[in-house]
């Protein structure tokens, strides 16, 4: 099994990567400074540590893609990309403690999604019904049908997010009321804040595998993950069954803290499935976590269980001089 050079790209949260038909893997991550939205690209994993990046998409001097630009996902779907992310209109937070963020979609119709910034325009938010502090959108397409995942937060619900899901009319639009799938629950999920955010999902074996991450975002950040048949109502929560403990957390002889935020991608043989993530490799964090740039992003393989559910394993350790 392929081994990569860890981290992989240091300094980018959030990762996401997604190996096109072209025959390259794109990237983007949130950057330390959270005030663009940038691509690069690569034949292989490890030519992406050395990619040079492609800004695509500025924020705005003012309104509500104006600051603090969160967790851009690269999708292609119907011959055309767009980037998922999230923003917000201040850094300051809300009489309940959070911040304001939501979500937003930009489209590029050019085959080359890194030719110009030019080329991508923006569908503005993405609207779930529920005004109010929501980010870390995905999609996945199942049966024909396209579903959108992200966290919300419910008021009525204690916690600063839950997962949910929805159908999607077009790529920047819902066409069902949201579902939830998942909130904080379990001890695991509620250290530090009750979360749960970063929505990933691969499908495998019969099944749908939702990963997710939970608690704050220090050494306690770990991955919890739901399951469904692909032949199941999943719209339909009573079908979606989750795991009590985290599929992928801390190990703390290797110095690896917080591992999550995933994604999913393939290795270069095109079959070996691959987990990205970040990671720190220390836990005092001086001041406001959120500004502490040192998550890194990490790639590594993983298996199958006889059950067919993923083994990811410990998240490897730091490898390079």
């Amino acid at each position: 099994m392929t081994e990569y050079i860890n981290p992989l790209i240091v300094q980018r949260a959030d990762p996401f990567i997604y190996k096109h038909t072209d025959g390259y893997y794109y990237f983007t991550a949130s950057v330390p400074a959270y005030n663009l939205i940038e691509i690069r690209r690569a034949k292989t994993l490890a030519g992406l540590a050395h990619a040079a990046p492609r800004t695509v998409w500025h924020k705005h001097e003012s309104g509500p893609m104006s600051q603090l630009i969160w967790a851009p996902e690269i999708h292609y779907i119907d011959g055309k990309w767009f980037i998922y992310f999230a923003a917000a209109e201040t850094t300051a937070l809300d009489e309940n403690g959070m911040f304001q963020h939501r979500m937003f979609c930009i489209e590029c119709d050019n085959a080359d999604p890194m030719r110009s910034e030019d080329d991508w325009f923006e569908h503005g938010q993405v609207e779930t019904g529920m005004d109010s502090f929501s980010l870390d959108a995905t999609c996945f397409e199942a049966n024909d049908t396209l579903y959108y995942v992200w966290a919300q937060k419910d008021p009525a619900i204690r916690g600063n997010s839950n997962i949910y899901i929805a159908e999607m009319a077009n790529p920047w639009t819902l066409k069902t009321k949201p579902v939830m799938l998942t909130k904080p629950e379990f001890d695991w999920e509620t250290i530090g804040f009750w979360v749960n955010e970063g929505p990933a999902v691969i499908h495998r074996n019969g099944r749908y595998f939702l990963t997710y991450s939970a608690s704050a975002t220090d050494e306690h950040y770990a991955m919890g993950m739901l399951s469904v048949s692909d032949n199941a109502d999943l719209l339909d929560t009573a079908n979606w069954t989750k795991s009590k403990e985290p599929v992928f957390k801390s190990d703390m002889a290797t110095h690896q803290y917080g591992p999550g935020h995933n994604s999913f991608t393939v290795a270069e043989d095109n079959k070996t499935d691959i987990l990205v993530y970040h990671c720190r490799d220390y836990t005092e964090i001086k001041g406001d976590p959120l500004y502490d740039p040192n998550r890194h992003t990490k790639v590594q393989a993983f298996t199958w269980n006889e059950d067919g559910t993923p083994h990811f394993g410990k998240p490897v350790p730091y490898n390079y001089d």
